[in-house]
Order: C-alpha cells, then structure tokens, then sequence
C-alpha cells in the first residue's frame, strides 16, 4: 500500500488543524480573544475529531482501491463510526452511519435526510483534501472523485460542490509545490470556476474579490465559519484563509481559528489545503508533541513511499 507524500502531508494537516481547532472550544469565551491575541496554543492534548476519521477511512480507501467505490466507502465509513462514534459526528452523521452500519442503502438513507433534500453540512468537504491531493494531476477527475465520496454521505448538492471545491484546492496547491504559489484571489477564482452554479460558488467569488486588508473577522463575518455546520457557510471561508497563506501553515491555522464558528472543522480543510503544499516542516515541536497520533498504518505508508 503506497500513498505519495503530498497526499500524506494533507492528511497529517488536516489531522493537526482539526485537533488545534477544536481545543478551542473548551476556552471560555471572555479568555478566547486575548488567548488567540497572545497566539497561546492550547495545552496537551489535542485529539482529533470526526473530520480526520473519516479523512483516514477515505486515503486507506484510495490506498487500497485506487478511486472511490462508492459501496465499499460507505460501508467503511459506518464501519469506523461504529468503532470511533466518540469522535463528535453530527447528528445527521449519527443517523446516516447507524443506518448504514444496520445493512441500510446508503443512497436511500443519504437522500431521504432533511424531507428528501439531503444533508448539506460541511461534513462531506472537512475529509476531502487529501483526495484532491491523490489526483492532483487531473482536476476533472479531482472533482470527479470528490463528488463520489461526497455523495455516499450527503446527497444535497451543495454539500457535493463544497466537497469538490476544497478537493481542488488542494489538488492546486500541490501543483503549486516547489513554484511560487497562485495568490489568493487566483486561487479562489480557479476553483470558482469549475464549479456548478450554488451558494458555494457564490461564496468563493465573493471572497475572492475582498481586498488583501479584509481582517479575518470581517471575512467570517460575510462568508460564514461554520456557525451553521453547512458546505456555503464554511468552505468560503476556509479556502479564503487557506489561499492567502499557502506557504505558511502555523499562520493558515491560527488565521482560520480567528474567524470562530465551526474551529475544528474550518482549521482541517484549511491545514488540509495548505499542507498539501507545505508538509508539516514549519510547525512548532510544542504542537508536534500535543497533537494525538494517527494510526500507525500511517507511519507504515509513510516508510513505503
């Protein structure tokens, strides 16, 4: 099983930024902005939440398979929920999952969600950035890809473009790696561009078009960071902080915490999206050391590549 390292480096991102970000939630909340102020990371430990376990579940799956078998993910998906459910899945994740663990079809129970529309929650984007980085060489198939995964747990198609859009992302900022790196508005207006008409889409144009001196609240504030747990309010948000900090992952990290909302999910598709590019070289040993570990058949594909 052989995983190439940029795909890896995402992964250990996405990991990171999602154990960063949802530390903060136990910081009450007159001590949250002098804290983040003094940049005065959390103590040991950080664990990880839903987002990397289902983003490990999903690069094992490409590992093993190649590309998405909708079937297989779905079931290894609830088969993970079922041995990880202390993980902080959403509520409509707990009835997906439970239902397809209990030998349900998975497309019955993803589009009968929310009176038939499906779930459109960030769930489906939080995971994705390590696809984008398997199949950076084409960003059809990028999105392609992304698409399938998405739809084996959210059938609402803005769920699916948000998952498409952080999948580009990364795929970009791995064909960034080694070059200098498209800037922000770029980026934003790249990923734009290859998707569907929706909220989504709507978001990304928006926050292309802010100035460079947008402070991160103000860009929250008009985009959204999660607040509503949905693809239109997070990933706008987390792409715009992640485009404007491609060369720095501690600072793509601490610039998306800024922003509030939904930390644990907006800092995984951030890290996730930067670290395709960066790795992991420039965080600090402190946040190395507090960081839970991946499983270890990370490590073992690690050794392989």
């Amino acid at each position: 099983m052989r995983v190439a390292g940029p795909v890896l480096d995402s992964l250990r991102g996405l990991a990171l930024g999602d154990a960063f970000g949802d530390r903060w939630f136990s910081v009450p909340a007159d001590e949250a902005p002098a804290a983040r102020a003094g940049r005065l990371a959390r103590p040991a430990p950080w664990h990880w939440t839903d987002d990397t376990a289902m983003a490990l579940v999903l690069v094992r799956h490409l590992a093993t398979r190649g590309e998405v078998h909708q079937d297989t993910l779905a079931e290894q998906f609830a088969a993970e929920y079922t041995r990880e459910y202390g993980r902080k899945y959403g509520p409509s994740m707990h009835r997906v999952l439970r239902g397809i663990g209990a030998g349900g079809d998975w497309r019955a129970i993803t589009s009968g969600q929310f009176e038939g529309q499906g779930s459109h929650g960030n769930g489906a984007a939080m995971r994705v950035a390590p696809l984008g980085a398997w199949f950076a060489d084409d960003l059809d198939e990028v999105a392609r890809q992304a698409e399938l995964q998405a739809l084996t747990t959210h059938f609402h198609p803005e769920a699916v473009t948000g998952a498409v859009a952080v999948a580009l992302a990364a795929a970009l900022a791995v064909r960034s790696r080694g070059r200098t790196p498209p800037g922000r508005a770029e980026l934003l207006t790249e990923v734009a561009g290859r998707l569907p008409d929706s909220e989504v889409r709507s978001g990304l144009r928006i926050a292309a078009r802010m100035p460079g001196s947008t402070s991160v609240r103000h860009a929250a504030t008009v985009l959204g960071s999660g607040l509503m747990i949905s693809a239109p309010d997070t990933v706008p948000f987390a792409l715009w902080s992640a485009a404007g900090h491609l060369d720095s992952l501690p600072e793509a990290i601490w610039h998306t915490l800024e922003g509030g909302g939904d930390m644990d999910t907006t800092c995984a598709i951030a890290a996730g999206v930067v670290a395709a590019r960066t790795g992991l070289t420039d965080i600090p040993a402190a946040w190395l050391a507090a960081r839970e570990e991946l499983p270890d058949w990370v490590a073992e594909v690690s050794a392989e590549s």
